[in-house]
């Protein structure tokens, strides 16, 4: 069997993970979370949350995936000969693919509003408002399945490529090009008149908007936006050095997830702000708000080629991670296998998330419950498939490795230990509990 792949540096790992965590999450749905739920309050409650829970079900993560050197069901099998823990592997592949399936979907979103952008064909008119345009956009069934392509090709692509030469070479381009972008565009934003209005949103804080639902979706968006609970980074880890430092890593990603998404805020709230929009416009506010603003501004179009093109790499960081998980498990360490398992693993996947694409237009008629195809498989894996998997990964790390094995994988100053061992025993289980209960049944 020839020798497992690894990443050739700390550096290409730890952007590889970030990219992970960098997706959708942070740039797409933090902005119109914070806008919708306080703004500073939302945001201070986010980033405690991910120092106490998220953090260390990340570390708990890397420890198996350096620990076992293999995909993550291999992973567990070998940690927990016997037993049925392997069984979290194959819930983080199932959930991993339908996440894929959906998360692909928006891609195609995202490309769509891509080249129209280039085409200088993204404006509104006197007939058509961009809340029209997206209507038209995700209600066509060509469009919406040639655009879903399109981006599972790219994503494809990458993948098959391998470790050094695909994931980590793409994240090498990717994630500093989406720092510069967001730097540019926060530079922009914050230039326009009335712009300190957006800054004192994010900064100064109002704690009478915190409630206990303000808590709760903190608490879930702190969580999600690591890409904890699906064996993502059990993954990643397994192509890791067993020398390296997963603490500070895990802190370091940790950090630049939330700097991303403070400049995402920065880029937004500025500009949302001083040209008169309202912060709460939910979901709609990457693709129905931000078009508006950048009309009204000097070299809009320009600019809003830029932050697509940001939101393009930091959807396809994510996707990446989300096919490598699936491959991994059927490549296992026979690289002469990957180019073939990527593509037909990637090409199933991509007719999986067909009817997803097709459930605003000509399949918007099927209902699971009171959700759209998309809908529930959103629900499905975000509300059931990612806590159940946390849960697990963080009893199975808390409790099922001993106390020297933790510490020996861990390799930190009592202090940091301590407090790890006390989240991932106690405050990440209960939080994870919470998280589930209240998105299965409020």
């Amino acid at each position: 069997m020839a020798q497992r792949e690894h990443f050739s540096n700390k550096l290409g790992f730890m952007l590889a993970a970030a990219g992970s965590a960098v997706g959708l999450g942070a740039i797409w749905k933090f902005p119109y979370m914070a806008g919708s739920n306080g703004g500073s309050a939302f945001i201070i409650l986010f980033i405690l949350c991910m120092i106490l829970i998220s953090l260390p079900v990340l570390i708990a993560e890397f420890m198996i995936g350096r620990r076992g050197q293999a995909d993550a069901i291999t992973s567990f099998k070998q940690q927990a000969p016997g037993t049925p823990w392997y069984l979290v592997g194959y819930l983080g592949t199932i959930t991993s693919a339908l996440i894929l399936s959906f998360y692909s979907v928006v891609g195609g979103w995202i490309l769509s509003y891509l080249v129209r952008a280039l085409l200088f064909q993204l404006k509104s008119t006197e007939s058509t408002s961009y809340d029209t345009l997206f209507q038209s956009i995700i209600q066509n069934p060509w469009e919406m399945i040639i655009a879903q392509g399109a981006f599972f090709l790219i994503t494809i692509f990458i993948v098959q490529a391998g470790i050094k030469s695909g994931i980590e070479k793409a994240s090498k381009i990717i994630m500093p090009a989406l720092f510069i972008f967001f730097v540019i565009l926060a530079i922009r934003s914050l230039t326009l008149p009335g712009a300190m209005e957006g800054v004192r949103f994010m900064f100064v804080p109002d704690f009478s908007k915190i409630t206990g639902e303000t808590v709760l979706l903190a608490l879930g968006q702190a969580f999600f936006t690591l890409s904890v609970g699906i064996s993502i980074m059990i993954t990643y880890a397994s192509y890791l050095g067993k020398n390296e430092n997963i603490a500070g890593t895990g802190v370091n990603v940790a950090l630049m997830n939330v700097f991303i998404s403070i400049l995402a805020g920065l880029v937004i709230f500025p500009a949302v702000f001083a040209l008169g929009f309202k912060t709460d416009e939910g979901p709609g506010l990457v693709f129905v708000i931000l078009p508006a603003v950048f009309e009204q501004i000097p070299l809009g179009n320009f600019f809003l080629i830029i932050f697509f093109i940001l939101l393009l790499f930091a959807t396809l960081t994510s996707a990446m991670s989300l096919l490598e998980m699936v491959v991994s498990v059927v490549v296992k360490d026979r690289p002469k296998r990957r180019v073939r398992v990527t593509w037909l693993l990637g090409l199933f996947i991509f007719m999986i998330g067909i009817p997803s694409a097709l459930s605003e237009g000509v399949l918007s008629h099927i209902r699971i419950g009171s959700q759209s195809i998309f809908g529930f498989m959103e629900f499905l894996t975000n509300n059931i498939g990612m806590p159940i998997g946390a849960l697990l990964i963080s009893l199975f790390v808390g409790y099922y490795y001993t106390t020297n094995e933790s510490k020996t994988e861990l390799q930190t100053k009592p202090f940091f230990y301590t407090m790890w061992i006390v989240s991932i025993r106690f405050l990440a289980p209960i939080a994870i509990l919470i998280i589930f209960i209240a998105g299965i049944f409020f």
